[in-house]
């Protein structure tokens, strides 16, 4: 299932010396980070590292204590809030929605964007095949706040689908969900890269980074350790140093997918 490259394009996003900082605490330190179309690029790190951090920072939602983010070669931070709404898309971590919208209903707001534009005339279309891709359509008249923590992520990346932006940002996207639904939903934003559309997604499992990613981009400590194709990223010795516990990388022998998996103590030994 491994992803097969695809091919070098433009640079549509770009960070360049990205530092953020909190009062004493720096997050990022001097990051360097081209997003381009076409591609599924995955952060990756130990928490902490900075990962929702820097998505935030392409997002347009953080702001830097130095550095410049660029998008199409012009400064992110001078762009309107409508434009950018139309140019990228981004499903956070928390799925937080007090009013008792449907499934529906938060669906079509990712249209929102388009409103009184020509793309609106396609938006119940547009809603449809994203609830489609999804598997939320059996849920289309329940309440959101109703809805487990998985329904609440498809629905809420059902929305970030319909919102048919250039660029898209996926704040670990797989987190709630169950091995069906977190393969389906990396299938689909595999499928939205390799129909022009940046993709960025951060991931904890290292396993379905190395399957689906282009680009894997590894964080620690706010810095940029590696970046480049799962073969040439997913090494032992790295991903050891940089989560702090040994870890093993293999080929699977039926499918050719790279699997990360810890090592462990034998219980036997923790027991003695």
């Amino acid at each position: 299932m491994s992803a097969t490259p695809a091919p070098t394009t433009r640079t549509i996003l770009q960070v360049i010396g990205a530092c953020v900082e909190y009062g004493p605490a720096k997050i990022l330190r001097e990051v360097d980070l081209d997003v381009r179309p076409g591609e599924l690029l995955v952060l990756v790190g130990p928490n902490g590292a900075g990962k929702s951090t820097l998505l935030g920072v392409l997002a347009g939602d953080v702001a830097l204590t130095r550095g410049r983010a660029l998008l199409d070669g012009e400064p992110l931070a001078s762009r309107r809030a409508g434009e950018l709404s139309r140019r990228r898309s981004v499903l956070l971590q928390e799925h937080r929605l007090s009013f008792p919208f449907t499934v529906t209903e938060v669906v079509a707001m990712g249209r929102a964007p388009w409103h009184g534009r020509d793309e609106s005339d396609a938006d119940e279309a547009v809603v449809a095949d994203a609830m489609r891709r999804t598997d939320v359509e059996r849920l289309a008249s329940r309440r959101f706040p109703t809805l487990s923590g998985g329904e609440k992520g498809r629905t809420s990346f059902a929305r970030v689908m319909a919102q048919e932006a250039p660029i898209v940002l996926l704040d670990e996207p797989t987190a709630a969900l169950d091995i069906a639904h977190q393969e389906a939903l990396l299938t689909e934003a595999r499928r939205l890269a390799r129909e022009g559309r940046a993709v960025v997604a951060v991931l904890h499992d290292l396993s379905l980074a190395a399957a689906y990613a282009d680009r894997v981009c590894v964080l620690a400590e706010g810095r940029v350790r590696a970046d480049g194709p799962p073969l040439e990223v997913m090494r032992p010795e790295l991903l050891s140093d940089v989560y702090g516990h040994p870890v093993d990388v293999f080929t699977h022998p039926r499918t050719g997918d790279l699997v990360v998996t810890p090592l462990r103590t034998p219980v036997e030994e923790v027991v003695r």
